[in-house]
């Protein structure tokens, strides 16, 4: 097929559709048809489409200072955007290095791990453990991290050696075993593989808080990272928790890990930091470990072109002055519950709907051939694609996610903007549950 223009598309076997603007909740395209956005494109959008508030701050900010080295100057607005993140971080995770995306941000924490180790005398750390159906990321470093067996096998031969260990994945537990008669099994599988691997090798544990694009917003037994914590105390593992996806209020809190009152050492942030707007994610790491750097070499042995970037900054504070000002981080707690409850209201009795899980305004729709036997459809039969196209022509946008189940299995992701209201919402559900009953029956 030949597509028109001079651009590589992220999609190829069709053109798709011109996005034109967009506003609040709704994206409209060159035809003027109107989409509600109930994924927030890639969980993305948080504050809404078309935030004057954004456009003026970034307008300033480029007229004031728009670029200025970060080896050579910091700015006012990158400062100022650490201190707003350090008010609702978890307490000692306080010191933050900016940068352009999700993935670029995991390979900056991956990378900050080895220098915390480096200069704590401990060289001979190196190994990453993460985990199987996990999402991270599509640079190399990040897919080698990542447990999603679609996208690491065109590039099995370039990836950096990671070990994985099962997801926290209740539905289709790797154990066959079943919740809490498991003893939490898949956590203490990372103490167990510690000790395979040598416990003097490891430098990190890399997880996402909640599994997002692959295992589509799926919520971790309350006591898994407490233990998870627990075992990387023990062996001077470090823990790196990944919310790229999950941060920024989109669970309700600020960030996922408070659900479950653990702190780690190093976050990872992305997407909702600017909204959407621009190319910005964020490492944190614990005060103490920023410490040991600056004791040990003095400098972290990275960086790039538009690491810093105040405009990206600008754009990022914005974002965090209208969660605070409109409440909007309650707001994804309460409005997250509205959407669950209405979502298993009117999915739950189909007979292709295995679970309805979420948290906040994080939400997954698993699908299947067989809901006694939780029998996942085969891959070749494409369901989600064939559900996502139809919802989209009835002027709703969610997110697939794939590969549940080894390869197979299909599932929707549901993330709206922060400030979807009850007739949207009513909208999407129905439009969802219609959707399903079409395509699937």
């Amino acid at each position: 097929m030949s597509i028109p223009g001079n651009l590589f598309a992220r999609k190829l076997d069709s053109p798709l559709p011109v996005a034109e603007k967009a506003k609040g909740v709704w994206i409209e395209d060159t035809n003027g048809r109107r989409y509600l956005d109930a994924s927030g494109g890639a969980v993305v959008v948080n504050v809404g489409h078309g935030r004057d508030e954004i456009a003026r701050a970034v307008y300033d900010q480029i007229l004031r200072c728009h670029y200025a080295h970060p080896t050579m100057f910091t700015t006012s607005v990158v400062e100022d955007l650490s201190s707003a993140l350090a008010r609702h971080t978890p307490t000692g995770l306080d010191r933050f290095y900016f940068l352009s995306g999700g993935s670029e941000a995991v390979e900056t924490a991956i990378k900050m791990a080895r220098q915390i180790h480096l200069a704590s005398k401990r060289p001979e750390r190196i190994r990453l453990i993460s985990r199987w159906k996990s999402y991270h990321g599509l640079t190399l470093g990040a897919l080698s991290a990542m447990g999603r067996t679609s996208f690491r096998t065109p590039y099995a031969p370039l990836l950096s050696e990671v070990v994985h260990i099962p997801p926290p994945y209740c539905l289709r537990c790797s154990y066959g075993l079943t919740y809490p008669e498991c003893g939490i099994r898949c956590a203490t599988a990372l103490d167990e593989t510690i000790q395979n691997v040598g416990a003097e090798t490891v430098s990190a544990f890399l997880a996402e808080t909640i599994s997002g694009g692959t295992l589509a917003a799926y919520p971790p037994p309350d006591e898994y990272f407490s233990i998870i914590r627990k075992i990387c105390d023990q062996y001077n593992v470090l823990l790196i928790l990944d919310e790229v996806m999950c941060g920024m209020g989109r669970t309700g809190r600020w960030f996922a890990c408070q659900h479950y009152d653990v702190i780690p050492d190093i976050i990872t942030l992305g997407k909702g930091l600017s909204g959407g707007t621009l190319a910005l994610s964020a490492v944190g790491v614990r005060s103490i470990h920023f410490e040991t750097i600056c004791d040990g070499s003095g400098i972290f042995v990275h960086g790039g072109t538009f690491s810093h970037h105040p405009v990206a900054a600008a754009a990022g504070l914005a974002v965090i002055k209208i969660l605070e000002q409109e409440g909007l981080v309650e707001r994804a707690s309460q409005y997250g519950e509205l959407l669950g409850n209405k979502l298993k209201e009117r999915l739950g009795g189909l007979s292709c709907v295995s679970d309805i899980r979420g948290i906040g305004l994080m939400w997954g729709v698993e699908l299947v051939k067989d809901k006694d036997t939780n029998t996942p459809f085969p891959r070749h039969e494409k369901v989600v694609e064939c559900v996502w196209d139809t919802l989209f022509e009835k002027g709703i946008i969610t997110y697939k996610s794939t590969g549940l189940a080894g390869t197979d299995g299909d599932a929707l992701i549901i993330a709206p903007p922060f400030i979807i209201k009850k007739d949207e919402i009513d909208f999407l559900v129905d439009n969802l549950g219609s959707a399903l009953e079409e395509t699937i029956g």
